[in-house]
């Protein structure tokens, strides 16, 4: 039982091991990313003291003689310096500063980084609203998102027919006849997704139906 203990401990220690990210940060970042902000000094020079400060929060991190005297939650310090981020969120947006000191106070190194955190975006549903003269809208709706980033594409049948932020696209009556299938994809810079494909139809009889159906593409 205990070489079973120790085998196992083993295991799942290496395994936390692999996991920590060592990716640099880019700009635009996905909600829950872990990475880096590099500290760079001249001639590579170890120093003595670091801050790191953001924008929006102030102070975030200040380090001297090998202790910590200052540092927000969900982050932390790498060993040459640069700033760790366990899991970022949209409050992390901005821009990062940091300036380092040798021993004698002198500054060694600064530099400046912005990163954009986004959420994930949602499965987009296409609304369709016909009118009484056989025209139809179609909606892209993403239920409760608020990014103003957010960009949409029109497909028919499969092909592109409009990208731009606008989230309607409107068809004539003898488009509608066609009965070709529509679908709209969502994107912002760190993620897209795509509607089911539907395809609208009019009937005009003592009561005016509009309808909806699924279509296989």
């Amino acid at each position: 039982m205990i070489f079973q203990y120790n085998l196992i401990l083993m295991f799942l220690c290496g395994f936390a091991a692999l996991s920590v990210s060592t990716e640099t940060c880019g700009k635009d970042l996905l909600v829950g990313t872990s990475c880096i902000i590099k500290l760079r000094t001249k001639t590579n020079e170890k120093p003595y003291e670091i801050k790191w400060t953001h924008d929006r929060n102030g102070n975030i991190l200040h380090w001297r003689d090998g202790r910590i005297k200052t540092k927000a939650e969900g982050v932390s310090k790498e060993e040459d310096g640069s700033l760790r981020f366990q899991i970022v969120s949209l409050k992390d947006t901005g821009t990062y500063e940091y300036r380092a000191f040798n021993t004698d106070g002198t500054e060694i190194g600064q530099g400046k980084a912005e990163i954009k955190v986004y959420e994930t975006v949602p499965k987009p549903t296409v609304m369709i609203n016909c009118t009484a003269d056989g025209n139809a809208a179609l909606s892209c709706d993403v239920e409760n998102s608020k990014d103003p980033s957010l960009t949409v594409s029109w497909y028919e049948d499969g092909k592109l027919i409009q990208n731009e932020i606008k989230p309607q696209v409107f068809l004539s009556s003898t488009q509608v006849q066609e009965n070709k299938p529509y679908s709209c994809e969502t994107r912002n810079p760190v993620s897209e997704e795509k509607s089911e494909s539907v395809t609208v139809s009019y009937v005009s009889d003592a009561k005016t139906t509009n309808k909806m159906r699924k279509s296989s593409g």
